[in-house]
């Protein structure tokens, strides 16, 4: 006999997507009349989880990140993956330091656990596997049940349910 139903709650980004993005934010702040001239610019920070976003003025920097945001929601990535400061001066220009959230950190896998313990029907297992949770359960409609109660509730992440069996 088969084991148990199960599926993985996990919080991910496609790399692809986003680098796209970063270079779609690039092209357009390049050539956009608004943005000529005030030294507007996206980069990638150190690594693949984390951008900046420079100008000269304040606004023009949130007018960036505005753009950025824009091309994310475009390739279908949730804004709840982008956690992006608030601008500050670095010399004469401002700057935004943006982070892509991946994983879920284990106080949110607490919570997303007894969210699913409380709510959810009875007989439904969450358990906690590095940045992602495993849900098995004795029945696929109770799996259901749980992904519906998930994407009711508001955790902080964009959350995404993989290895359905």
């Amino acid at each position: 006999m088969a084991a148990n139903p199960s599926f993985d709650v996990v919080s991910k980004v496609d790399q692809q997507e986003v680098d796209n993005a970063v270079r779609q934010t690039e092209k357009e702040l390049a050539t956009r009349f608004d943005f000529r001239g005030t030294g507007a610019e996206i980069t990638w920070a150190g690594g693949e989880s984390a951008v900046n976003l420079t100008a000269e003025t304040e606004e023009r920097v949130k007018a960036a990140l505005d753009v950025f945001k824009e091309k994310l929601i475009k390739r279908n990535i949730s804004l709840k993956s982008l956690d992006a400061g608030e601008p500050h001066a670095s010399g004469k220009t401002f700057k935004i330091d943006a982070k892509i959230v991946q994983g879920i950190d284990s106080d949110k896998a607490k919570a997303i656990s007894k969210k699913i313990r409380e709510e959810g029907p009875k007989g439904v297992q969450a358990q906690i596997q590095g940045d992602q949770l495993r849900v098995t359960g004795k029945k696929k409609d109770d799996l259901q049940a749980v992904i519906t109660l998930l994407k009711g509730g508001d955790f902080g992440l964009a959350l995404q349910f993989t290895n359905y069996r």
